[in-house]
């Protein structure tokens, strides 16, 4: 936004409550929509390649990604398939057909329960700082939301990384809560309090330039289309588009991150998997490395497309219920 836009305050009139409510509901419509192309993406990259046991792959239903293990084969809801899969159509309408409608959602209830209190945090604490900042910033008020953005992921990130931790402990183990509060307890008495991070630096590195660059996007189209259909409040329709085509740019721009950090979860998971050791862990440089020497330089940016598939219509639906929530005082 160039600061003269005619958009208004992103919390003029809002309260954090209404900024909290707002951002919940968004992320859970955007799990309900987004997730069934994750779960039809997986079951057809199961019938491609079989995922053996103690294999790892990595679910993303847009908002957050989630290691999953491989412990029995394909007998598991998530890839097993009942059949033969022409394509994704073919895969949506035999799921439902053979699985029930409900298998188009399978591991919705773990990404709820870590991705609403994080979407909460950072949405709540983007349009909090990028009021305050805008204010105080003056002329350079435009860069406001590169700033407010960055802060804000850190911020959330941050608080859900232990999270993310225990999560991944109960998926590739099945442990029990007292299980897995008594390894988090000897880890934290062998390796400290900031064992409980671990992880946190490739996360940061893809999360908050994405952030940066998402928010800065978004709020210059949101602008420029706002001054095109001459109107003062953005429209359903701005906002969709805006978050459409800024998701993307951002999701483009960060791949190679997330690219790096997709293949330490699957290490990382597939060590656990096999209670091997994983206090080993590799610089986000040395990854980047070792997959530029196996795969070449095309490597960092493996799974392109459907990325920008899951990430553009993830962000514009987030950020459009996001700001329509905002509108009911």
């Amino acid at each position: 936004m160039n600061g003269q836009s005619p958009a208004p305050a992103a919390s003029d009139g809002i309260t954090p409550l209404q900024q909290m409510v707002a951002s919940c509901s968004g992320a859970i419509l955007t799990s309900l929509f987004v997730t069934p192309l994750d779960v039809v993406k997986i079951r057809l990259q199961a019938q491609k390649t079989p995922f053996p046991k103690g294999k790892c792959f990595v679910y993303c239903n847009g908002l957050m990604d989630h290691i999953c293990v491989c412990e029995n084969g394909n007998s598991r809801a998530w890839y097993k398939a009942p059949g033969h899969f022409s394509g994704t159509l073919d895969a949506f309408i035999k799921i439902v057909r053979c699985e029930g409608i409900k298998s188009l959602w399978s591991g919705l209830p773990p990404t709820l329960v870590m991705a609403v209190p994080a979407t909460v945090i950072y949405f709540t604490c983007y349009d909090q700082l990028y009021a305050a900042l805008r204010l105080r910033m003056g002329d350079r008020a435009q860069e406001a939301p590169l700033l407010a953005g960055a802060i804000a992921r850190v911020g959330s990130v941050t608080v859900i990384s232990p999270l993310e931790l225990i999560r991944t402990k109960l998926q590739s183990q099945k442990q029990s809560y007292r299980e897995v509060i008594d390894c988090i307890r000897s880890a934290v008495e062998a390796q400290g309090w900031l064992s409980l991070w671990r992880g946190l630096g490739p996360t940061l590195l893809r999360d908050v330039p994405f952030s940066a660059m998402y928010w800065y996007n978004y709020e210059r189209a949101k602008g420029w289309l706002c001054e095109h259909y001459s109107t003062r409040e953005p429209t359903f329709a701005i906002t969709f588009i805006s978050g459409a085509a800024s998701g993307s740019v951002a999701s483009i721009a960060t791949l190679p991150f997330d690219v790096v950090k997709t293949r330490r979860q699957v290490e990382l998971g597939e060590l656990q998997a096999k209670k091997l050791s994983c206090q080993v862990s590799s610089s986000t440089f040395s990854v980047m490395s070792r997959i530029v020497a196996e795969n070449g330089v095309g490597g960092l940016f493996a799974g392109f497309l459907p990325r920008l598939i899951k990430v553009a219509p993830a962000c514009a639906i987030m950020i459009s219920t996001y700001e329509f929530g905002k509108k009911y005082k």
